[in-house]
């Protein structure tokens, strides 16, 4: 190669504009899996229906892993159990859809893992703080007790508002519709939820969040890169919604890699001292899909709200 042309590929990199191919310490997977200014292209559809809990089940006696045997039963049967819990659970909010897993055919992740969670040891979400304690217990009574009255008083769910964990963070599997759509730009990643279509706009050009007078159901996110990694901060949230007990001090770290073309390594960290007695942290995987995202009509013929508030309404008159 002339001296010249040295020249100016030293010029072009130095501008950001070189090949990609020049760049030291990429192999040639990831040489293919970058955007033209060189951030690593997490675009594209990703599966999120991974059928390990969130928690560790208590019949494991703590045990990081399933046996082989506990591995094939446990998906065979998780998807019947879930369906059945659904029905039962009428606080559907941010702490009940990482139970819930989904209809959706999954697997175990790698290992056959028995929980998301890896940090504590023992898989399971840290003691809650008596202010913990008391917020969930009012919003479980509350549903408990006024469950129907009114509009109001059903899930968000029920009332296609949220499907909480697909769009509000952290991203765990809901009962169906797990697909997660990714778009990238130099100044935001947009992540389309398929579940009721929210999306959930993440600044990479902000440093700082917004006032916290200003609160949002998916908190305010902002985004950076280190290294391969895409990690994102949330705070800001509303409050509406709930994670196993977390309040207005939700603080939110996400990490989003590539582990290969076809896997999305998803990690999250849970900071609320007034909620939790400390932090908590998981992980899990996506997979890239080339299945469509289905519309997700809620609203249109929504005949199961009207069901539910004039059986309410036969139940009190047949009390009386």
């Amino acid at each position: 190669m002339s001296y010249r042309w040295r020249l100016v590929l030293l010029a072009l990199a130095a501008l950001g504009l070189g090949p990609i191919a020049s760049s030291p310490g990429l192999n040639a997977q990831e040489r293919t899996q970058r955007t033209a200014d060189r951030i690593p292209d997490l675009q594209g559809m990703w599966l999120n229906n991974t059928a390990t809990p969130l928690e560790r089940p208590r019949e494991l006696n703590g045990r990081p892993a399933f046996t082989e045997a506990e591995a094939a039963d446990y998906e065979k049967r998780y998807q019947l159990d879930r369906t059945i819990g659904i029905s039962r659970n009428k606080s559907f909010e941010l702490d009940a859809a990482g139970d819930l897993d989904t209809y959706e055919p999954g697997q175990l992740l790698p290992g056959r893992r028995s929980s998301m969670i890896n940090d504590p040891a023992d898989g399971t979400v840290p003691p809650l703080t008596p202010e913990g304690r008391r917020l969930l217990t009012e919003r479980t009574e509350h549903l408990d007790k006024h469950y129907a009255e009114n509009p109001e008083d059903l899930t968000f769910a029920e009332r296609c508002l949220i499907v909480a964990n697909t769009y509000i963070p952290p991203l765990l599997p809901a009962f169906y519709n797990n697909t997660l759509q990714i778009v990238q730009t130099p100044d935001a990643v947009v992540m389309h939820s398929e579940q009721i279509h929210d999306a959930r706009v993440i600044s990479l050009t902000r440093r700082t969040h917004l006032p916290s007078t200003i609160r949002r159901w998916a908190g305010d996110s902002i985004g950076h890169w280190e290294g391969n990694t895409l990690v994102v901060d949330t705070t800001n949230f509303n409050g509406k919604t709930t994670l196993r007990g977390s309040g207005l001090g939700l603080h939110l770290i996400e990490r989003f890699s590539l582990s290969d073309a076809n896997t999305l390594k998803y990690e999250f960290t849970v900071d609320d001292p007034a909620a939790f007695t400390r932090t908590w942290s998981a992980d899990s995987q996506m997979t890239r899909t080339t299945e469509p995202m289905f519309e997700y009509a809620c609203h249109e013929a929504n005949y199961s709200m009207g069901y539910i508030l004039s059986g309410a309404r036969f139940g009190e008159k047949k009390a009386r």
